[in-house]
Order: structure tokens, then C-alpha cells, then sequence
């Protein structure tokens, strides 16, 4: 079978990339090669087990694309000759013209004695492997998670609410340490903690032990009785098709590309977890594994594929975080204070609190916590956190654009915003505007 376009990947990556291409060039034929007939929607997957209660409830639509028209083929991929542009699967043979790889990543396991024992999992982005784990929890009444990042709380939350006795393990000194500061993650600990999750952070797990099974987690000052683990030490890009190809890998392993998305060698794309992402202040590279990141590059590919459009380029990576625990919800864009100062910016800080309806009195107003980094010397605006309830959600989809704009403390302290008492938090005290106003007393 032959091709136009071939994308390697299933998720969101991949379905995202087929749809723009799709759009931009609807002469052209498209498929989409994916291992899973089902696929997950990642994000959801720690919700599967609280609160979905069924890995059925999180599918990954595929309808959409394919009724623009493109061929989702279920098959692994084997080996590629890009030479011969063309792919070997299970079931043949496949020619291509252009490559877009969105082959995503898998989970890291650590380097632990006692990691193969039974009861010791990853979060897996297959929903065979996720449909296990649940069968196996049903089972199993002391877990232990061994990562608090953003998987580990919010599996943590949802395991908490099957009446299970839940441990998570950090070895940083808060939660969430790659997107938050301290202030932020201890907030995420005091709510988990309220509801009776067990948070020990500033820990390092030696090894795992047990008879076939695993029945002990040991740290370096003491042990934690367990009858699962889960391992939620971070994910590793999947390269092996890259390495075939002959791509350059970036300095963290990952598939390195340019601002549209192309690889080192003519006619390939990557996108999504699989490609080294450029910080958008430092130019630094990193691992940013977030479905929104994953669709913003595939909609850069999508557009590219044929046809540079110098309007749809990518300039880095802001990294914008949020999640949601028991009503505390959080959000991240940018930089936080402690990794921006370890860059060695001069920056001011802004904050701001106060409900996010008006009145507060107003039955779903919560608490709104703001902090915004600025640039001391110019005054743009580098990241913000966010606490509250779900307003958060937009909030931080805002500072992220605020961001990606150079906005500085100025331009968001006179920011023209509309506001409603049902809707927003009051004019006279609108977070972004108040906070600025803050950085702005301070330079």
C-alpha cells in the first residue's frame, strides 16, 4: 500500500498531525499506523480508577479523522527503509513520501532491586496493562507510590477514593517539583494529606523487597509495608524507529527537530513525546510530556508538511501544567520562581489572592492564590502559578498566552478584561491585574 503521508502513532500526537494534514492538503492520502486498536486519552488515565471506574470511559475517539478521510491501520511497525520510504509491519508492506513520527514514549523504570517482583507496575498508556492494574488494586489494600509528580497525585487521589490506604514517595522536598514551588506543591500535600493519603517527601526508595511478590517498600531511614507499587518515576521517548532511520537525537535522548517539526533527514517529522523540546527562555533542552505541548507540535507538522507557513513555527516550549485534587485545582505556565533564579534571572515576584466570583459569597466562588515572575530588568512576564477551584483551569491557559505574547507587568496591570459576578473574580481585584500591580510596586 502506498501513501502520501504515513504517521506513526495513535495518540494524540498522531491524530492531531493526520487532521491538519488533512485539512491543508486534502489531495493528499493519509494513514495512520498504530500498535493499540484502542487507544486511551492519556490525560485521563489517572481518573480510570476513582472516578471513571472503567478504562471503557476513557477511549480515544478516532471518528473525527477518519471522517476526513484517513486510514487508521492497527499494526506494529517492524523496521523502516527510508531509502525505500517505506515501512514493514505485520501485515506488509508500507511506501510513504512523507514520515511523521508520534511514537510517544514509554514508562522509565528506576533502577531498584526488587522492580520485577509481582504487584510492581508503571502507569501504562495501554489499556490492556491499565485494565490489569485495576483488576490487581480491586485485590490489594496498602499501595505505595514511588513519584510525586503529576501522575503520582493525581493516581494517589483517585486509588485513595477505592478506600485504599495510599503512601506516595517523593524524593524531592515538595509535590509536583518540576512545574511548582515549594508553596504550591505543600498546598497539593495538605489536601491529599487531608483526606488520608500518606505523603513522605525528601525520601529516596533503596530497593523493593518481598517473596515473588513485592511486600516492602525500604528507604534510606525506614520501610513502608506494601501489597502494590506503582512506579511513577517519569516516561523515556520512544526512538527505535529513529535510530533506524538515522535522526539526530538531542542531548536528552529524544528526536531533535526544528521549529516546523522536521527532523534531521528530508521528508521525516516527529512530534510528541518522542521529540526534545526547547525551553521558550533558556533554549535549553528537556523532556515536556504533555498532550497540549503533543497537539500544539502536530498542528505546527500538520501545516508544514508540504508547504513552510512561516506564521506556524515552533519557538519553544512553555510547559503549561494543571491538575485537580479534591476541589484544590493548580496551574503552572512558564518558569517558576526557584528554576528561573537558578538560571540566574534578577526577578520580582507578584501576588495576589481573592475569590474568583463577586461576591465571594456566591455558592461555587473559591479561593484564587496567584504568583507571576517577572523579569526585574524589562519587566516580562516569565511564569505564574495558580490555586482555586476550576477557573484555574482558564487562568493558566491565559498566563500561558500572556507569556508566549512577552507581555510585561505593565501591559497585564492595564489589561482591558470583562468581568461578571457569576463568571469572574471582581474588576477591582482581578488576579492577573492585582498581581502585576504587585511585581510593578516592587521594580
Amino acid at each position: 500500500m502506498k501513501y502520501d503521508v504515513v504517521i506513526v502513532g495513535g495518540g494524540p500526537a498522531g491524530l492531531i498531525t493526520a487532521s491538519i494534514a488533512k485539512k491543508n492538503y486534502q489531495d493528499k492520502n493519509i494513514a495512520i499506523v498504530k500498535r493499540e486498536p484502542v487507544g486511551m486519552i492519556p490525560c485521563g488515565i489517572p481518573y480510570i480508577f476513582g472516578t471513571l471506574k472503567s478504562s471503557d470511559k476513557n477511549i480515544l475517539p478516532t471518528k473525527g479523522v477518519e471522517n476526513l478521510g484517513v486510514d487508521i491501520i492497527t499494526d506494529e511497525v517492524l523496521s523502516v527503509d527510508h531509502e525505500k520510504k517505506s515501512l514493514k509491519t505485520s501485515q506488509g508492506i508500507l511506501e510513504y513520501e512523507k514520515l511523521v513520527l508520534a511514537t510517544g514514549s514509554e514508562p522509565s523504570i528506576p533502577k531498584l532491586n526488587g522492580v520485577e517482583l509481582e504487584g510492581v507496575y508503571t502507569i501504562s498508556k495501554y489499556k490492556e496493562e491499565i485494565d490489569k492494574l485495576y483488576e490487581d488494586l480491586k485485590k490489594s489494600e496498602k499501595v505505595v507510590i514511588i513519584g510525586g509528580g503529576f501522575i503520582g497525585v493525581e493516581v494517589a487521589d483517585e486509588i485513595r477514593k477505592l478506600g485504599k490506604r495510599v503512601t506516595i514517595v517523593e524524593m524531592m522536598d515538595h509535590l509536583i517539583p518540576t512545574a511548582f514551588d515549594k508553596e504550591f506543591g505543600d498546598l497539593a500535600k495538605e489536601k491529599l494529606s487531608e483526606h488520608g493519603v500518606e505523603v513522605l517527601t525528601s525520601k529516596r526508595v533503596k530497593e523493593l523487597s518481598g517473596y515473588k511478590r513485592v511486600e516492602k517498600v525500604v528507604l534510606d531511614d525506614g520501610e513502608i509495608n506494601a501489597d502494590l507499587v506503582i512506579l511513577s518515576t517519569g516516561y523515556k521517548p520512544r526512538v527505535k524507529l529513529a535510530k533506524e532511520i538515522g535522526v539526530k537525537l538531542g542531548e536528552t535522548g529524544a528526536i531533535w527537530t526544528d521549529e516546523y517539526m522536521r527532523t534531521s533527514v528530508p521528508d521525516v517529522y516527529a512530534v510528541g513525546d518522542c521529540v526534545e523540546h526547547i525551553c521558550f527562555f533558556t533554549r535549553k533542552p528537556g523532556r515536556l510530556m504533555l498532550a497540549s505541548t503533543a497537539t500544539f507540535e502536530a498542528r505546527v507538522a500538520g501545516a508544514n508538511l508540504y508547504k513552510l507557513r512561516v506564521l506556524r513555527t515552533n519557538k519553544g516550549n512553555l510547559g503549561i501544567f494543571s491538575t485537580s485534587i479534591e476541589g484544590l485545582s493548580l496551574g503552572a505556565a512558564g518558569c517558576n520562581e526557584k528554576m528561573i533564579r537558578e538560571e540566574g534571572f534578577d526577578v520580582v515576584v507578584g501576588k495576589a489572592s481573592g475569590p474568583d466570583r463577586h461576591p465571594g459569597s456566591i455558592p461555587d466562588a473559591s479561593k484564587i492564590t496567584m504568583k507571576l515572575v517577572f523579569s526585574a530588568e524589562s519587566g516580562h512576564l516569565l511564569g505564574g502559578q495558580v490555586a482555586g477551584g476550576k477557573s484555574v483551569g482558564e487562568i493558566v491557559n491565559a498566563i500561558g498566552m500572556a507569556i508566549q505574547k512577552e507581555m510585561t507587568a505593565a501591559e497585564l496591570a492595564t489589561l482591558q478584561i470583562g468581568t461578571h459576578p457569576l463568571l469572574t473574580a471582581a474588576p477591582t481585584i482581578y488576579p492577573l491585574v492585582t498581581a502585576a500591580e504587585d511585581a510593578l510596586s516592587k521594580m
